[in-house]
């Protein structure tokens, strides 16, 4: 039996407080829900705060460049199936270095779980405004104000055909893990916006403001509503909303190529003489 300490504890280079702690510990715990072994998981994350949780868990690891963890996730799955693949990294390295690979990856609608670490800012880099930053947040950079709008991601993602969107909280660890576990078992991939508090760089989307206006969506919520889910997707203001916001059975990209049908690549023996044929060519 799969239990927490298989996954490990370490000790992380986060601010006191922040809320990457509660997103590491829910994710952990979904893997034991899920019954997943640590070698049958493995964590793919570019660069930034977010980007170091895979370091504090005891599962396979692939840390890659700054807004390239998708492309990444996307060859592991397909040349290992068997593997529960998990990307995840932060709002800016997820939908700003990588948002042209994060349309890629909903579009193709790969079997992996993606998890943004959403606060509203750069971290790492000390309190850049970032794509989800609200028009007019004030930072060091940008003193007079953040001159962009704020990109949606729940709703682009619905919008480029995304099978699986989700929204959670890092205070509401419990309901964060039980929406990680719906999403890891998901066939295709998975969306989990998760709102995540930087205690040092963001004083206005703080725990406490969120705590305020977040609430769980109900049991009557009809997530296979594809225009009740992108309404949903716009609710963020007074009112926000969290759960699984929409769901549906679109085939998973790897289920389009027949060769993945026998099993994973790296089982497969090489047929020498089909390659010396090809070699042949070239010669």
């Amino acid at each position: 039996m799969v239990t927490l300490q298989d996954y490990g504890e370490y000790e992380t280079a986060w601010c006191p407080g922040c809320g990457n702690f509660s997103i590491l510990k829910a994710l952990k715990q979904s893997l034991v829900d899920c019954g997943l072994a640590p070698h049958e998981v493995i964590l793919v994350s570019g660069i930034g705060q977010a980007a170091k949780t895979p370091h504090y868990l005891n599962a396979n690891v692939f840390n890659g460049l700054h807004g390239r963890s998708l492309p990444a996730a996307t060859g592991v799955k397909l040349a290992n199936p068997e593997l529960t693949v998990i990307a995840e990294s932060g709002d800016g390295c997820m939908y700003g270095e990588g948002g042209n690979h994060f349309l890629a990856a909903v579009r193709r609608n790969i079997d992996i779980t993606v998890i943004v670490h959403d606060n509203m800012v750069y971290g790492l880099t000390k309190g850049q405004a970032s794509p989800t930053s609200p028009e007019g947040f004030v930072t060091k950079a940008q003193p007079h104000g953040a001159p962009s709008g704020s990109l949606n991601p729940l709703a682009v993602a619905l919008a480029a055909g995304a099978s699986f969107v989700a929204r959670a909280f890092a205070g509401e660890q419990d309901h964060l893990a039980s929406v990680l576990v719906e999403a890891i078992r998901h066939k295709g991939l998975s969306l989990v916006d998760v709102l995540q508090p930087c205690v040092s760089f963001n004083k206005i989307n703080t725990f406490s403001w969120f705590k305020k206006r977040c609430h769980i969506l109900g049991k009557g919520y009809d997530a296979s509503n594809p225009e009740l889910a992108m309404k949903t997707a716009w609710e963020f203001g007074e009112q926000i909303p969290l759960g699984v916001i929409f769901r549906s059975g679109r085939p998973a990209f790897d289920t389009h190529f027949s060769v993945l049908s026998r099993g994973a690549l790296w089982r497969r023996e090489v047929d020498r003489i089909a390659l010396g044929g090809i070699i042949e060519r070239y010669l």
